[in-house]
């Protein structure tokens, strides 16, 4: 198995970009969801993604993964990581830990690159006036084809599904999926043993 490219790092502040954006606090399946289309739509514009997670179809459509399990928390944190932006989980909502260290999105979120920050302006400017059902329904209707109903369970969602439902070509597939890989490998030699 593949390494993840995952960086929680980059994923808690994606979502402290959002949260920001959201005044503060956000309804966790609504949260999830606008990652996941922040994701995608970075693949979409530039061929690679904000945080390097997994891709899950879920029944509420899909998510990504390790994030998901964050905002859950079922994972532990590292230093700067979830636990350092966001909150732990209060009932369905998760918010800023500290609104004060996100004054300035670009200036001090300083893990996300400004494409990466483009994606998710972009993402809110879309979807951010929808409320978590309306994003539900959306992530079922057809708009993100790479979902598959995984009947009370999960499944992953292939990276090439979704480079294809993005209209990425068999080539392009093939070469952004050989990245990833490689990206992953390179990540995965310069990691400490565990």
């Amino acid at each position: 198995m593949i390494p993840a490219l995952y960086d929680e790092r980059k994923a808690a502040q994606a979502a402290a970009f959002l949260l920001h954006r959201a005044g503060g606090r956000l309804p966790l399946i609504k949260l999830i969801k606008l990652l996941y289309l922040a994701e995608r739509e970075s693949l979409r514009r530039y061929g690679d993604t904000i945080t390097g997670d997994s891709f899950v179809s879920m029944p509420n459509g899909p998510v990504l993964s390790m994030t998901y399990d964050h905002i859950n928390g079922a994972l532990p944190s590292a230093f700067d990581g979830w636990s350092a932006w966001v909150a732990d989980r209060d009932d369905h909502d998760v918010a800023l830990r500290d609104p004060s260290r996100v004054a300035d999105p670009r200036q001090d979120l300083l893990a996300l690159s400004e494409t990466d920050a483009e994606c998710l302006d972009a993402t809110w400017e879309q979807f951010g006036g929808m409320d978590k059902w309306e994003l539900v329904a959306y992530t079922h209707s057809g708009a993100c084809p790479e979902w598959e109903d995984p009947h009370q369970s999960s499944r992953p969602i292939p990276a090439a599904r979704l480079l294809r439902a993005l209209g990425y070509d068999s080539a392009q597939t093939q070469a952004l999926v050989k990245r990833l890989h490689e990206q992953r490998y390179i990540k995965a030699a310069f990691e400490p043993a565990a």
